[in-house]
């Protein structure tokens, strides 16, 4: 197994958003000696806190950055609630007015290529599973798979089948 590749991080910004618990900052990873691979996002926000919400999309919308791509809310504990993809902050926004009292912090990743945001979203969902209380249209409660027409055309698949018939 290869080491994974040395990143540098660099602070751009020491205060985006603060509060009596949490500091938000913005920053880069910059490659090591051995160059880095090539990037799968452009941008990634990790458990923020809703608060900081209107700080970073407003530094996102400063410098220019796209900001649409895949998003998820997450309650108090940490645990996915919510997952989507497209316009990153007002479905955020959206989110928290309807769940006010169940969503905390926020994650987003936008894409380099936007043509996979589909299949992020799709990876998260399965990942999450029943937590997803919010997504009734897409979750899965039972083994039933989701559609591997999730996933980009090439994409070389492995799909497990009921012997007789199709259920689900």
């Amino acid at each position: 197994m290869a080491n994974k590749a040395a990143v540098k991080k660099v602070i751009i910004e020491h205060n985006l958003f603060s509060d009596s618990e949490w500091v938000v900052r913005v920053g880069r990873l910059n490659a090591g000696p051995s160059g880095g691979a090539k990037r799968l996002f452009r941008v990634v926000g990790e458990k923020l806190p809703f608060e900081a919400i209107g700080k970073v999309n407003g530094y996102l919308r400063e410098h220019k950055r796209d900001r649409e791509g895949v998003y998820v809310a997450h309650d108090s504990m940490g645990y996915a609630r919510y997952i989507g993809r497209g316009s990153i902050f007002h479905r955020l926004r959206a989110c928290r007015d309807r769940h006010r009292l169940e969503v905390k912090y926020f994650s987003f990743y936008i894409v380099e290529e936007k043509k996979h945001e589909r299949e992020i979203e799709t990876l998260l969902i399965h990942a999450a599973g029943p937590l997803l209380e919010f997504n009734t249209k897409k979750k899965r409660t039972t083994i039933i798979p989701g559609s591997i027409r999730d996933y980009e055309a090439g994409t070389l698949f492995f799909e497990r089948r009921y012997m007789r018939g199709k259920k689900g």
